[in-house]
């Protein structure tokens, strides 16, 4: 049977409430806010029935400290001195009924009906979120920050339908993990899960990975060769970085989508396939349209359901179960044991920004693990890390470069690349993190432009 907890300083209300209620729940009974926080305290109470007016105590004053102690816990007020500014008040703030002296016995059994339904709900939903969390934790994921949230509920909606999924985030913020929970939790867990990263791969090579190609179609082609795309029939492909695909492939693509079909190269006959499709990218696919780098129809077939997956910056009640998360990861692969996380640690991390999201702190992790020698994680075991990466970030070019009112996006961005370049003494892997663009990007542009700058 369910405990309630009835508060009144008047000991026959009490008393009738107990007699009236004793066959149905547990009844406990209290005259004053002391003796009611020590009876919730060491007892398992589901529900609050307290008096509004305690002797010269407040029943409000009750109902808050429940709260901070529980805010799902349900509590009803009761008064002889009821008005509406006070009802209106008394909901405001969360109590769940208000019911006038003298009590209706009736009507109180079926408030506390209705009260003990909305506690059991609370439970459940409460377990399904911690079912839910253990689910995406297999993956990597956690999911206790409501825009996380907001995201994993956009996935179960969506994980077994076959529209096409644009994931979109800065770099390291786990979209990669997202898109394999979706196929592996999906209605196609029992196909292949393809995937490829559009900027690691030259473009001329990347055609006849993804669409495959028959016998003699280049020298080199001793025989037939089926593409990822091809290989991945029935269940889901990714294609990673999708901002990075050449314009030639995004029409190929949008065939792939539109006609459910490939063509190998050197082919002559379409290869009918059914995969679900999945695209993730750090970049703003809508400038890059406008810059005419990709195909607004290929954008729109896409993105059919959009799901934005938002920073560790974003998100930071979620750091300290990520930390766990990578320290048992890697206490076990590199056999280290850690007994201690001191509190300095804990802050640092707080305090820090995170440019490369849980990618980054996955890296910070690993490091101090590896380097720990004595079972503590201590800041010393992550400030060089964090440091270096702060030093960077100050130390960045801030020289002002003229562009005028009128001049070509292209000459702009000319400019930006090849003074960025300069300041940071033509190291290409730096400059493309401070303009927050891939190297493979860099070198296309610098073929774009013809720059004859020698370039290491």
């Amino acid at each position: 049977m369910e405990s309630i907890l009835i508060v009144d300083d008047d000991i026959l209300i009490c008393e009738t409430l107990r007699f009236t209620l004793k066959d149905k729940y547990v009844i406990f009974t209290a005259k004053n806010i002391e003796d009611a926080l020590y009876i919730y305290n060491t007892n398992n109470i589901q529900l609050v029935i307290t008096d509004l007016k305690l002797g010269q105590e407040s029943g409000m004053d009750l109902y808050k400290k429940i709260k901070y102690l529980d805010p799902k816990n349900v509590v009803i007020l009761m008064t002889a001195y009821g008005s509406t500014e006070l009802v209106i008040k008394a909901i405001k703030d969360g109590v769940f009924y208000y019911i006038n002296k003298p009590i209706d016995l009736h009507q109180l059994e079926l408030i506390i009906e209705q009260g003990i339904k909305f506690k059991n709900l609370y439970k459940e939903i409460e377990y399904l979120n911690n079912q839910l969390s253990a689910k995406y934790s297999d993956f990597g994921i956690i999911a206790d920050s409501h825009a996380m949230k907001k995201v994993i509920n956009t996935i179960e909606k969506v994980k077994n339908i076959n529209s096409t999924i644009l994931l979109t985030g800065e770099s390291g913020t786990g979209k990669t993990m997202l898109a394999k929970y979706i196929h592996y939790h999906g209605n196609r867990r029992t196909k292949h899960f393809g995937v490829i990263n559009c900027a690691a791969i030259p473009s001329n090579l990347l055609e006849s990975e993804l669409f495959g190609y028959k016998k003699g179609a280049f020298t080199g082609a001793l025989k037939d060769k089926p593409g990822m795309i091809e290989l991945a029939n029935g269940g889901t492909f990714l294609f990673d970085e999708i901002g990075e695909l050449d314009l030639a492939l995004q029409t190929k693509l949008l065939r792939v989508i539109q006609e459910k079909e490939v063509f190998p190269i050197g082919g002559s006959q379409p290869k009918k396939i059914d995969i679900r499709i999945i695209a993730a990218t750090n970049r703003n696919l809508v400038d890059l349209i406008n810059e005419g780098k990709f195909r607004e129809d290929l954008y729109y077939r896409l993105n059919v359901i959009n799901i934005h997956v938002p920073p560790l910056r974003e998100r930071k009640e979620e750091i300290f179960k990520l930390v766990e998360l990578f320290i048992t990861r890697y206490s076990t692969l590199l056999d280290k044991k850690i007994d201690l996380i001191s509190n300095d640690f804990c802050k640092t991390l707080l305090d820090y920004s995170f440019p490369g999201n849980i990618r980054e702190l996955e890296n910070i992790i690993e490091r101090a693990v590896a380097l720990s020698t004595d079972g503590v994680l201590d800041t010393i075991d992550i400030e060089n890390n964090i440091l270096s990466y702060e030093s960077i970030e100050n130390s960045k070019p801030s020289k002002l470069i003229p562009i005028f009112l009128g001049e070509s996006l292209i000459n702009a961005e000319k400019k930006i690349i090849l003074e960025t370049l300069k300041q940071c003494s033509y190291n290409k892997s730096e400059a493309a993190k401070i303009l927050g663009i891939t190297e493979r990007t860099i070198r296309n542009k610098l073929k774009t432009y013809k720059s004859d700058l020698i370039i290491d």
